[in-house]
């Protein structure tokens, strides 16, 4: 199910003609938060992938009157260039995989699975030192609202609502404040509805959309996911 705000259109009108949409991560979430309750989505756990989803799903939990709990995903990197994706991993296990990029880069099974397991645990650790505990919250018949600051490849989304898809949830919504239509189209597929404040043809990468997008800090995301 589609769920845009404005039309591809009038975002790349818009994109010609004005400073960026978001402020920062804090008011793209309110931003988001308002568009769930215009749908009337209800929700009983929104899911931040962490660092830069938590600030903008705190409003949106709080808004919603929902948990705040996190899934995470690691990226898998093309050998000898770990910042391009040819998959990713979250803490479960659970991986996608671009597979046409795999076959055309001849990216040997070895490094795809030896990669795959060490991102895994790398995940494991991350989601056990944000959380301190090593238990996560049941998914299983919930209403669940996925949250990321952006989506350019969804490589990391992906991985996330494969993780979150094993836990059978009744119902999942993907909330992002922007993301690049080629990516938005493919993952619509794969959840119950995503909604996307800003879907601009010209998409070039997330930062661009805020006026501030600074890295967030393990300890500043870890506040947001206490509450503060």
């Amino acid at each position: 199910m589609r769920s845009y705000l404005l039309p591809d259109s009038e975002l790349t009108s818009m994109a010609r003609n004005r400073s960026p949409p978001f402020e920062n991560r804090r008011a793209a979430g309110r931003q988001l938060a308002e568009a769930l309750r215009e749908r009337d989505v209800a929700v009983d756990i929104v899911l931040a992938i962490p660092r830069g989803g938590l600030p903008v799903a705190r409003p949106i939990a709080d808004a919603l009157g929902a948990p705040l709990d996190i899934a995470v995903a690691k990226k898998i990197g093309a050998p000898n260039n770990p910042e391009f994706a040819i998959g990713a991993v979250a803490a479960d296990g659970s991986a996608w995989l671009n597979t046409d990029v795999i076959e055309r880069r001849e990216i040997s099974r070895e490094y795809v699975a030896s990669t795959r397991a060490e991102m895994a645990e790398a995940a494991r650790q991350k989601a056990r030192r944000y959380r301190d505990s090593e238990s996560s919250a049941s998914l299983t018949g919930k209403r669940v609202c996925l949250v990321d600051d952006g989506v350019a490849t969804g490589a990391t989304v992906r991985a996330c609502i494969e993780q979150v898809r094993q836990a059978d949830p009744e119902r999942l919504v993907l909330a992002v404040p922007v993301g690049s239509p080629r990516a938005i189209s493919e993952l619509e597929a794969l959840v119950d509805e995503v909604v996307c404040l800003e879907m601009p043809s010209a998409f070039r990468a997330v930062g661009q959309y805020y006026e501030q997008f600074e890295q967030v800090s393990d300890e500043e995301a870890m506040s947001y996911l206490a509450g503060e």
